[in-house]
């Protein structure tokens, strides 16, 4: 079906004020030292600021001297890899549907950026062939499940990757909250990073942080992470923590060797942790 184009603004997801109170805390932490500092991965993009999950976001996010960026991937209706977080297209679209009930060439209509701005929904395959233009950084992909094509989206993400020779790339990292998902990876290209995300909700049922894959390593939320502390390194493994806003909570992933922190406001993170601490190579 045809879906019309919308003119909302999806901008930031952070109010202003609190932007302005975490910047004017930024100067009273002490320094980090560059050998503590996480690397910096770009949430949705450089989504504090711009539209998340946009080209303009992941634009103004590589420019930035980061590690990385992260983005979210799903399955439209013909089999397409898009990038997109929610599995309904209200929020950040403006329309009623979902993307796995509608084809790619109806979706690429849609508006996700602003009016002045107007972006449009990214293929996966056209966000990777923008960071060809900026081959010391790093993207997380995390395949979003559960989702009606099932494993599909993993399968679809992956041939993607070997098609563009990235199958063993050192700067491509997946991330799931499906085990399933981190399974078929590790299987398929055991030479990429992977990191099982743990959900909050884990804690009722998985009160042991039972793992039921093989992942390079483990993903809590923030809050997740600090109410569980054991998963810092857990069994060895690397620590990908999200979605850290605020200097206390950056203050903490570097007091507590945290490898690896997702945020919307990567300029907050680096006035932090300082420009020349930002970029770590593996």
């Amino acid at each position: 079906m045809a879906l019309r184009v919308s003119s909302i603004s999806t901008l930031a997801i952070v109010p202003n004020f609190l932007r302005s109170r975490a910047g004017a805390r930024a100067s009273s932490l002490w320094a980090v030292s560059h050998n503590t500092a996480p690397k910096i991965v770009a949430h949705r993009g450089f989504s504090g600021s711009y539209p998340e999950l946009t080209q303009r976001a992941f634009e103004k996010a590589l420019e930035l001297p980061i590690h990385g960026i992260e983005c979210d991937v799903r399955l439209t209706r013909d089999g397409r890899v898009v990038v997109f977080h929610d599995p309904t297209l209200i929020r950040t679209a403006g329309v009623r549907g979902r993307i796995d009930f509608n084809d790619y060439n109806d979706l690429r209509e849609l508006n996700v950026g602003t009016k002045e701005d107007p972006q449009r929904i990214m293929l996966l395959e056209e966000l990777l062939e923008l960071m060809q233009d900026y081959p010391d950084k790093h993207i997380y992909i995390e395949t979003k499940h559960p989702t009606p094509h099932g494993p599909e989206v993993d399968e679809q993400t992956f041939r993607m990757l070997r098609y563009a020779r990235l199958d063993d790339s050192p700067n491509i990292h997946l991330a799931s909250f499906s085990h399933r998902a981190v399974r078929y990876f590790t299987d398929m290209a055991p030479e990429l990073e992977t990191f099982y995300l743990f959900r909050l909700r884990e804690m009722k049922w998985n009160k042991k942080n039972r793992m039921f894959s093989r992942p390079y390593g483990v993903g809590p939320a923030l809050q997740h992470l600090q109410l569980r502390t054991e998963l810092l390194g857990y069994r060895g493994l690397k620590t990908y923590t999200w979605t850290v806003n605020t200097p206390r909570g950056m203050q903490w992933c570097a007091d507590k060797g945290v490898d690896v922190m997702a945020t919307d406001l990567p300029d907050l993170a680096l006035e932090i942790f300082g420009n020349h601490t930002a970029v770590v190579s593996d």
